[in-house]
């Protein structure tokens, strides 16, 4: 849900939907930040005979702005290549891979990463092989070691991962999507069954493609240094991704493609579930296509969301105190387009980038990793999650429906207090942290599921 299928026109195009995106100081290198762009949503460990990997005609970028004015100053872009070694036979694999070498497997994929500063791109790496995906215990016997191969050292300084992992995000989608029913709290619903049930982790079986970069906080900075605090100018960092693709395919009569054109962007993302929620059906695919730098158009949905809306007509006599709040959302306005400025969380907390109005993740690099991380990020008191960046594991779905619900509004507003159930809400019970999903070491989502041992639901 926080990106998974959030338009009509990507939804038909799944290589090039990113469906997640993560930023966040590393917690076991605090000198380095890591970026996670997800790609490939709802991935079936069992996805043979065509096993799933990036698109070669797709052109992948992690996107970071360093001086607030919501356009890129650093860049990495990725394109990918895959070939065929036995071309007679269908299998991806004709034996046990026992390295990213191995002739066994007859699909291997590779990439290339370029990096851009100040206008100027230089390809930084070529060849760099991506993992198979997990197939099962004969055909990748030694997965853990295959993936760790797949981790390279970049002679700049960066720590990248391109290739299959486990998925980290969490949500209800059958609940959510069928008129905004939170099963643990379907007994307030305006439509039966109003039986309150445990929510259903709809994505626990689900693999992603992952592109993982772990970088020097001092390579980040418009400075080139290290932020010296939290109110440092430098300190805060805004991070998007985006897929393109060549805006002309041409299908042949052979049944193979040919593409020409430009690259044009078709996929965009930011903060968790603004497409998804924020944005409405019809100008859903324009705001895949668009860039963050004209985001202020989009800033009444902000003001005025949809989904607030909603959670008081479907939730009767619920949340009674913001169904009488006409005022604009400042808060989501300020978590989501701006950044939060010092001084509303607490002196030394800021994601602020300044007055330009863009949906990126912002994060600030110089607030250390958590010793005891909540799920719930700033709203369960730890500073340095969502929407502080975004870890892998941070409750983003229930964080962002507590800050819609009204939870926030405080925050801006004295007047205003949250109903009760505003800091109750939730759609799911989150995984452990320490569970298989994640790992303490980049790039922290993980293993992914094997399609041999992995039921199909």
């Amino acid at each position: 849900m926080s990106s998974h299928r959030e338009a009509p026109e990507i939804s038909k195009d799944q290589v090039a939907d990113s469906s997640d995106l993560y930023a966040f100081v590393s917690p076991d290198a605090p000198e380095t930040v890591t970026i996670i762009a997800n790609y490939i949503p709802l991935e079936s460990p069992a996805g043979g005979p065509n096993f799933f990997e990036f698109g070669n005609d797709v052109q992948y970028s992690i996107l970071v702005d360093n001086n607030g004015d919501a356009k890129p100053d650093i860049t990495y872009t990725f394109q990918f290549s895959s070939k065929v070694r036995d071309k007679t036979t269908f299998l991806y694999n004709t034996g046990p891979i026992s390295s990213l070498s191995d002739k066994n497997w007859n699909r291997p994929q590779t990439y290339s990463v370029f990096k851009t500063v100040k206008g100027k791109t230089k390809r930084i790496a070529q060849n760099l092989t991506s993992p198979p995906c997990n197939i099962g215990p004969r055909s990748t016997p030694d997965y853990a070691d295959l993936a760790s191969a797949a981790v390279h050292r970049l002679s700049t300084g960066e720590h990248v991962f391109a290739g299959q992992r486990r998925e980290g995000f969490y949500v209800d989608l059958g609940s959510i999507f069928d008129l905004a029913d939170l099963r643990p709290f379907s007994e307030y619903h305006l439509l039966p069954p109003n039986v309150n049930l445990p929510g259903v982790d709809a994505l626990a079986n689900s693999n992603v493609h992952s592109i993982a970069l772990q970088i020097p906080i001092a390579s980040l900075t418009a400075t080139g240094h290290v932020p010296t605090g939290p109110n440092d100018k430098h300190a805060v960092i805004g991070v998007w991704t985006t897929a393109e693709r060549r805006k002309s395919t041409i299908r042949e009569s052979n049944g193979s493609l040919s593409h020409s054109g430009p690259f044009v962007q078709v996929s965009r993302l930011g903060n968790p579930l603004i497409n998804e929620v924020i944005i409405p059906m019809e100008q859903k695919d324009s705001w895949n296509a668009g860039k963050p730098s004209a985001d202020s158009k989009y800033a009444g949905l902000y003001a005025h969301p949809i989904l607030q809306d909603y959670l008081v007509g479907l939730y009767p006599g619920v949340f009674g105190n913001l169904s009488t709040y006409a005022k604009p959302r400042v808060d989501l306005e300020a978590i989501l387009l701006t950044g939060i400025p010092a001084g509303v969380v607490s002196s030394t907390y800021t994601t602020f980038t300044g007055t330009v109005q863009a949906d990126m993740l912002r994060l600030n690099m110089a607030i250390a990793p958590s010793k005891n991380p909540s799920v719930f990020g700033v709203l369960g008191g730890d500073l340095a999650g969502f929407p502080n960046g975004r870890r892998v594991y941070d409750d983003t779905v229930t964080i962002e429906l507590r800050c819609v619900a009204g939870a926030s509004i405080p925050l801006v507003d004295n007047t205003y207090t949250a109903d009760g159930a505003a800091t109750a809400i939730y759609d799911v019970t989150p995984p452990a942290i320490n569970s298989d999903r994640y790992m303490s070491s980049f790039p922290y989502l993980g293993l992914p599921l094997d399609g041999y041992d992995t039921p199909s639901s």
